[in-house]
């Protein structure tokens, strides 16, 4: 292979159409291991960083920035894992919360040509797991002589052509993401004077009927033109997305895909249901198979805003009808009335391969200069008519040599023409171009939708774009070091806390300073600690003192959840089992997400999040608030005590939040966009967003900010040799 400039690496790739969706299939060996930089790495593939992703093979729209991840599968039962991933449009982000059936349709094809599944005569059952969701699919695809086919006479409306026929039964997808059918425990739920369906029936969806929708003037029958130009229904719609979010016990879906909103009229025969689903700030095209399942679910079972006007157990067949025509989905549904509920839902889809070869990502995807492998070449797929092709090299990325030599010299130079420059000229320029806010965890968790709640504001405030780029991992030294090695000229900043300028220092040696490698802007606020246990059998305690007796009885009986090692939720673990003289294992998560997610399910049975995390979750009754972590109880759970008050002295932990500049950033730059924060935050609405999820707003200028992250490093650091904490 001939050498590739040194900003680039190559990897496998299948680019196929599934469904109505399309976007690259991955074997997971094909990906980096890292999570991090596989995230990264998907995000280059897409092309991501910019709304037309001219840079990558997306198609600038939500269903063409979607990545399928595939390997065999360790789950008893399955014969692959299915890992999907929506990717974002504009902004450098990952999601893997939410499931897509459209891609699904592709999994058999890939496992099949990829050798993970032998091929049957006629036809071949594939099972598969769905990562995202936890829910097992079966995918019939056929294969006649051993070989897939992808030609057939099989029509699915909003694709051109014809195709064979892909079946998709999905055996298990009700309440995969959040534990119940219908999660709010109710059929119908009132928002706003609005009555909804809050469902999770292989996606988590709120359904509407347009026709309470009243004063739009609408149908519902409109086309998806027609309702994205309606701006004034979109806003009310994402309301209640958000509304039905917190009650669905999502937490906070402002930056989420899911729930995803519909809309349904009626469809004219008894066993027909017109529906417009969005994805979810735009009305989809056609329609989306998870989709379609969920609202095919609601018409079939009793008592939901959906419902059909005939009600029958057994096996039933269901049209939905979207924009492009309909799409019939067949449903197995037990009992009556509210005792009934649905066991199987099938139907049928298309899919066809595009292309395979070789994919070039850019390297400034990538955080760190990644190392030269020493892998294996990734198997050699087959073609449609069973001969072996050749086979796809796996990742080379260039030489790096010239650039890290470059860059400091660059850096150095940029700082010095920059420090030479008038501050008032600096200051009135400033900024020239789109802003990043880099964030240390992923979408979707507190601080991502913190920095989200700022970026809406900051941005017109400065004249400018401004993106947010989550670049988890590492417990924050990802974001922290692609930051610290940034040009210093205030258009890319960093998100920082708590964790990632002073824990996980104190903790550990890593490769950046946390006060000479950055320039403090401002303050964002403060968000206290709270001590939460799960909800499920798995943790039979009602309060702190419970917890106690039974862990001196019977010490590690419990383990405790954090967002990593270094981070608040481990501190304040680690803080708790010092001076309340007991044990418990520590089980180290990439994010707090991840770590709430399994303390809800019971794998974990307590955790220290954030206010700001927990209180979506503890408000649902997912959680279970047992203590503030801090030195006075909180307004908006009144309730709880303190650790203190609840017999254990000691544990105060405070998290705090605020932006950064790498160091030698221009003052008068650093002034301007200080100025510009602390004004965001003085906004009503900025500062009830904030504070609806348990976190004070604070500001300070640059000089008391830094002067905060010095004591709280030598704190933290006090706490580490007086707790004998390791990194390990």
């Amino acid at each position: 292979m001939s050498s590739l400039p040194s900003s680039s690496y190559v990897l496998p790739c299948v680019l196929m159409r599934a469904g109505t969706s399309r976007g690259p299939f991955f074997l997971r060996e094909w990906l980096p291991e890292d999570e991090a930089e596989r995230d990264e790495a998907l995000i280059g593939a897409i092309g991501a960083s910019d709304l037309l992703q001219l840079d990558g093979v997306g198609g600038g729209s939500t269903l063409t920035s979607k990545v399928a991840i595939v390997s065999r599968s360790a789950r008893e039962g399955c014969d692959v894992d299915y890992l999907f991933a929506q990717v974002g449009v504009g902004t450098r982000s990952v999601d893997l919360r939410p499931n897509c059936g459209n891609m699904l349709s592709g999994v058999g094809p890939f496992a099949i040509e990829q050798g993970l599944v032998p091929a049957g005569e006629g036809t071949t059952r594939v099972r598969v797991h769905n990562v995202n969701t936890g829910a097992r699919i079966d995918v019939t695809v056929e294969t006649p002589g051993g070989r897939v086919r992808y030609e057939g006479t099989t029509r699915i409306d909003g694709v051109a052509g014809t195709a064979a026929p892909i079946q998709l039964d999905f055996l298990d997808a009700w309440g995969a993401v959040t534990g119940q059918v219908f999660p709010t425990g109710r059929r119908i739920d009132l928002i706003d004077g609005v009555e909804v369906t809050c469902i999770d029936a292989a996606m988590p969806l709120v359904i509407v009927r347009a026709a309470d929708l009243g004063g739009f003037g609408i149908t519902g029958r409109e086309s998806p033109g027609e309702l994205d130009a309606n701006e004034a229904l979109l806003k009310r719609i994402e309301g209640l997305r958000r509304a039905a979010g917190e009650r669905m016990g999502l937490g906070d879906v402002s930056h989420s895909v899911v729930p995803k909103p519909v809309l349904v009229s009626d469809g004219g025969g008894d066993d027909e249901l017109t529906s417009r689903y969005f994805t979810p700030k735009r009305c989809h095209a056609s329609h989306a198979v998870t989709g379609a399942i969920g609202v095919a679910a609601a018409f079939a079972l009793p008592g939901t805003v959906a419902s059909s006007r005939v009600q029958k157990a057994g096996a039933r067949h269901v049209t939905v009808l979207h924009p492009q025509g309909r799409i019939d989905v067949a449903v197995e549904i037990e009992g009556e009335g509210a005792a009934s509920r649905i066991t199987r839902a099938a139907l049928v889809r298309t899919a066809r391969k595009i292309l395979q070869g070789e994919l070039h990502l850019p390297g400034y995807v990538f955080s760190r200069p990644r190392p030269r492998p020493d892998a294996p070449a990734a198997p050699a797929p087959h073609s449609t008519d069973g001969s072996a092709v050749a086979p796809i090299p796996s990742i080379e990325p260039g030489d790096e040599t010239v650039k890290s030599i470059l860059a400091p010299m660059m850096a150095a130079a940029v700082a010095t023409a920059a420090g030479s420059a008038s501050a008032p000229a600096l200051a009135q320029a400033f900024p020239t171009k789109t802003i990043t806010i880099v964030v240390p965890t992923a979408a979707g968790g507190g601080n991502d939708a913190m920095a989200r709640t700022i970026a809406q504001k900051l941005g017109p405030l400065l004249g400018q774009t401004i993106i947010i780029d989550n670049r988890a991992g590492a417990n924050g030294s990802i974001a922290s070091e692609y930051v610290a090695r940034a040009t210093p000229d205030g258009h890319t900043l960093m998100f920082g806390y708590i964790a990632t300028h002073a824990m996980n220092p104190a903790l550990q040696k890593l490769r950046y300073d946390p006060v000479a490698d950055f320039e403090p802007i401002g303050l964002v606020g403060y968000s206290p600690t709270l001590m939460v246990a799960s909800a499920a059998p798995s943790a039979p305690f009602k309060d702190v003192r419970e917890l106690v007796a039974q862990l001196k009885t019977k010490p590690d009986r419990y383990s405790y959840a954090s967002a990593g090692n270094g981070t608040a939720p481990h501190y304040a673990a680690e803080l708790f089992k010092l001076n309340a003289g007991v044990q418990m294992t520590g089980v180290p998560y990439k994010g707090s997400a991840p770590a709430v997610s399994d303390t809800i399910g019971g794998q974990t049975q307590v955790m220290f999040p954030s206010f700001f995390t927990a209180l979506p979750h503890v408000k649902s009754g997912k959680l279970k608030a047992l203590a503030v972590a801090g030195p006075k109880r909180n307004a908006l759970l009144p309730e709880v005590p303190t650790l203190k008050e609840a017999g254990v002295d000691g544990v105060e932990v405070q998290q705090w939040y605020g932006l950064f500049a790498p160091a030698k950033t221009p003052k008068a730059v650093v002034d301007k966009l200080n100025a510009a924060l602390n004004q965001v935050l003085r906004d009503k609405e900025t500062e009830k967003r904030i504070e609806d999820h348990g976190a004070d707003v604070e500001t300070s200028t640059p000089e008391q900010f830094g002067a905060l992250v010095k004591s709280e490093l030598a704190k933290w650091k006090g706490v580490v040799q007086r707790a004998r904490l390791t990194a390990d």
